[in-house]
């Protein structure tokens, strides 16, 4: 037989030695464990290719989906955000409902925390990752580590921050269509000033919230103007964007990528006697107790994050169990809403 893998060197993955074998990677991983379950013909097959490549487990993944935990990974940039903590519930709803248990670990928006978290993790103790990639990995642009745990046949999900880089099942909101429907019924209340507050581009949440955003002043006829953007890296950024373009330019509507963002801003605003709705309208992201008991409180996006935690929690589980192929992958967009509250005017009549 004629394999195909030309490099003695190269390290060799199971996925590698499933598809040259024409066999499944659960298969090659049960044969380098001389499981009873398969044939001695395949495990001599097996081994004997992974010996003549030198095949080695990578310490980031040696617990394989066969030495099952029951155990699910989950990995977020932070709990400040209640989206993230909606999420982590709706992921608990459906692992415990299948008998998984759910260990959560946090980045801290650090790519090398998210890297060690995850060593961690699959070294021995977990069967799958759910994960929201940190600003910094994202920026890096490094995504090693997840190729790795996915070469070595450990299914993966990502979900709201995600890398298109990375073929696994993922579960997004419609950004971009959220922002636009957001800045739209800003517009149709009266507002044309509308300032952004979001995150660098290389988040690519932010990047699509700021592409709907610039898509609905596009479709209304009004005039892009980049010294309405703030793009800010953190909480105290934000403020201080907000504090300088409040300074010096007139607005009358703030759209925030966040619902952090959007509560700063109009305290803010209110520090300078700007009246809320009526001076200006603000909009926000994510739909948490800060928008809820905020003052006034907060129109917000609604993304609905316990439903995407319980669609990403089915899709890895539904991998753990074989119930969907290896090589399948699909993107889930979870649609959002608009919740109205007192920050923002009623609609233009």
């Amino acid at each position: 037989m004629a394999y195909r893998i030309s490099s003695m060197k190269r390290k060799v993955t199971l996925k590698e030695i499933a598809r040259e074998l024409d066999v499944s990677v659960s298969t090659v991983s049960k044969a380098l464990r001389n499981s009873k379950e398969i044939s001695q013909d395949t495990i001599d097959k097996v081994q004997a290719f992974a010996k003549l490549y030198n095949y080695r487990p990578n310490n980031i993944a040696i617990s394989l989906k066969n030495r099952r935990s029951k155990n699910i990974g989950v990995i977020v940039p932070e709990l400040s955000h209640m989206f993230f903590t909606q999420v982590i519930s709706g992921i608990e709803n459906i692992a415990n409902a299948n008998a998984y248990n759910v260990i959560i670990c946090v980045s801290n928006e650090s790519f090398q925390k998210e890297v060690i978290n995850m060593e961690m993790l699959a070294n021995g103790s977990i069967d799958g990752f759910i994960i929201a990639i940190s600003k910094e990995t994202q920026l890096k642009r490094d995504f090693h580590h997840l190729r790795e745990v996915i070469n070595q046949g450990m299914p993966l999900v990502m979900f709201d921050r995600v890398s298109e880089e990375i073929y696994c099942d993922k579960v997004v909101v419609d950004d971009a269509q959220a922002a636009y429907n957001a800045v739209r019924y800003l517009i149709s209340t009266g507002c044309s000033r509308i300032a952004l507050l979001s995150t660098p581009d290389h988040v690519s949440v932010g990047k699509l919230r700021t592409l709907g955003y610039m898509n609905a002043l596009q479709d209304a006829g009004i005039e892009f103007n980049e010294n309405l953007v703030v793009k800010a890296n953190s909480d105290e950024e934000c403020e201080e964007g907000v504090r300088k373009m409040l300074k010096y330019r007139v607005v009358d509507g703030i759209f925030a990528v966040n619902e952090i963002f959007a509560v700063i801003a109009m305290r803010e605003a209110q520090r300078k006697q700007f009246r809320i709705p009526d001076d200006i309208s603000f909009i926000g992201f994510t739909d948490g107790n800060i928008s809820k008991y905020a003052n006034p409180p907060l129109t917000t996006v609604v993304q609905h994050g316990y439903d995407i935690g319980q669609h990403a929690a089915m899709k890895l589980i539904a991998k753990l169990e074989e119930q969907e192929p290896d090589d399948h992958f699909t993107t889930e967009v979870i649609k959002t809403s608009l919740n109205l509250r007192e920050s923002t005017k009623s609609l233009t009549k």
